[in-house]
């Protein structure tokens, strides 16, 4: 079922979500990379985002909006000055949907939330990396109207992974 536009939020993260971030972060990151990230470095990057991590970056202050549908937490986004030397001054660090939540624009909601809280601190441009594997965060970003600027290579868990970087002037 579709929700109303008045039961969906997008608002800072509170330490009172630490707990739902950590089971979001799990489930989200499982479904996206399970095939893409070696299991057992998937599993202890999963490991290392509990409660006590969330409440840690919830209270750093950090941007770090999340998404509310009906009251639940569907999804997060981290976010920030970009760490690429360029002409795009915001960054997405992060920024996931729980799977039940994807496709439904829910996502749309939680993106332009970000968008306008990196306006509000003056950044001008937008840029996020997304794992090459990763279809559907590509497919996002472009139906968004990023386009590719530049590629790099991490290791994570013993694997290449190629990544891209999508940007918004």
């Amino acid at each position: 079922m579709l929700q109303s536009r008045a039961e969906v939020a997008v608002r800072k993260g509170t330490l009172g979500d630490a707990g739902a971030l950590a089971d979001l972060f799990r489930e989200t990151w499982e479904t996206s990379y399970r095939g893409i990230i070696p299991h057992l470095h998937l599993e202890s990057i999963i490991r290392r985002r509990d409660k006590a991590w969330w409440k840690n970056a919830v209270q750093s202050g950090d941007g770090l909006l999340v998404l509310e549908v009906a009251g639940k937490l569907a999804g997060y986004a981290t976010f920030g000055r970009s760490r690429l030397k360029s002409k795009y001054q915001g960054e997405i660090y992060e920024i996931y949907l729980l799977p039940t939540y994807q496709g439904l624009g829910f996502g749309e909601h939680l993106f332009e939330g970000v968008r306008y809280a990196l306006d509000q601190r003056k950044l001008n441009g937008m840029i996020i990396w997304a794992l090459a594997d990763n279809a559907a965060a590509q497919d996002f970003y472009w139906r968004r109207g990023g386009r590719p600027i530049a590629k790099s290579t991490d290791r994570i868990g013993g694997a290449r992974l190629q990544k891209v970087a999508y940007a918004w002037a």
